[in-house]
């Protein structure tokens, strides 16, 4: 490893990797739950396109959840809307330029089944990820939440691997298996979309039967075995407030509630979109889950693909207490 990630917040790391993007001599790897061409992401998008004109390998895979959340996830119409349209313009123009586009979960069953929800941009040997932040404007603007930045050859190498494994998984029609891999001392965590398993649930899991204390900061309320454990456990739970969710979402807080019995401490009025959980251990050592995952049991049994970092790096873990201390606290 290079250096300890840097953690950025949603506007520094939007023009951060859109001049990196710029700045690109050999590869663009971009994955995401969604993407939209609007005035915050605007850039970021034609960035893209310039690089892959100028001779740089753009690869992009996104989710076409990005349809449902841009024309709603259960109308026939959904393409067809004016923003959905647009989307699908951009897509086109890329391509153009010489950009290898894929729309992910095309084959999923339902709105909510097989979803990628992984967060990762790979700029030559420069990595974007550990964190939640969708290239969707509104996420953008709104959200609390973050990513790390990291430049290191290898962990570009791997999450490179994984991207194209995971897009080739959903051409085929099947599940990737979830793994880990090194990281200098820590490990990333990759959940690849089979049903009722996840890698980074479970371990979460057993780290908080470990753990003396947990910070939880989540969109949505623990569940599942995570949520059972926690309640015998000493914890301070951050996630949203249903009247701060989306109709869906907000419908997702509740029934995690009533199931866990879980209540949240979050008091402020911003959307918090941010993932992540401190486990003290009874040595005093602290240890970190970050990524994509919401920690609710809900994504497991969907399929839902995911990466996270667990880390003992105390750079790290202090910029992920730094964070909670100005923006969640």
């Amino acid at each position: 490893m290079s250096k300890s990630p840097t953690l950025l917040l949603p506007s520094d790391y939007i023009a951060e990797a859109t001049a990196a993007i710029h700045k690109a001599t050999t590869r663009v790897y971009f994955m995401a739950l969604m993407i939209t061409d609007d005035d915050t992401t605007d850039l970021f998008i034609d960035a893209l396109g310039n690089a892959a004109e100028r001779g740089v390998e753009v690869v992009v895979a996104a989710d076409l959840f990005t349809y449902g959340e841009l024309g709603g996830h259960f109308l026939p119409i959904k393409f067809f809307t004016k923003r959905s349209r647009n989307t699908t313009a951009m897509v086109r123009e890329l391509k153009s330029k010489g950009v290898q586009f894929d729309w992910l979960g095309r084959f999923s069953t339902t709105p909510f089944t097989g979803r990628t929800h992984i967060k990762a941009l790979v700029v030559d040997d420069t990595v974007y990820s550990f964190g939640g932040i969708n290239l969707y404007g509104k996420d953008l603007l709104n959200n609390i939440d973050y990513m790390f930045r990291c430049t290191d050859t290898r962990l570009a190498d791997d999450i490179v691997h994984e991207a194209t494994q995971i897009t080739k998984a959903d051409r085929g029609h099947y599940a990737y298996r979830s793994h880990k891999f090194t990281f200098g001392k820590d490990t990333v965590l990759t959940d690849g979309g089979f049903q009722g398993d996840s890698i980074i649930f479970r371990r979460a899991c057993e780290l908080a039967k470990q753990a003396e204390d947990v910070l939880l900061v989540s969109q949505y309320c623990p569940t599942g075995k995570l949520g059972r454990i926690l309640k015998h456990k000493k914890r301070r739970l951050y996630f949203n407030r249903a009247e701060l969710a989306s109709p869906i979402n907000r419908t997702v807080i509740h029934i995690g509630q009533v199931f866990s019995g879980h209540q949240t401490l979050y008091t402020r009025n911003r959307y918090l979109h941010a993932k992540f959980i401190i486990f003290t251990m009874p040595d005093g050592e602290k240890v970190a889950i970050t990524g994509s995952h919401n920690f609710v049991y809900g994504g497991v049994l969907l399929g839902t693909r995911e990466i996270a970092l667990e880390t003992r790096n105390p750079k790290i873990i202090k910029q992920l207490e730094t964070f909670f201390k100005k923006h969640v606290a």
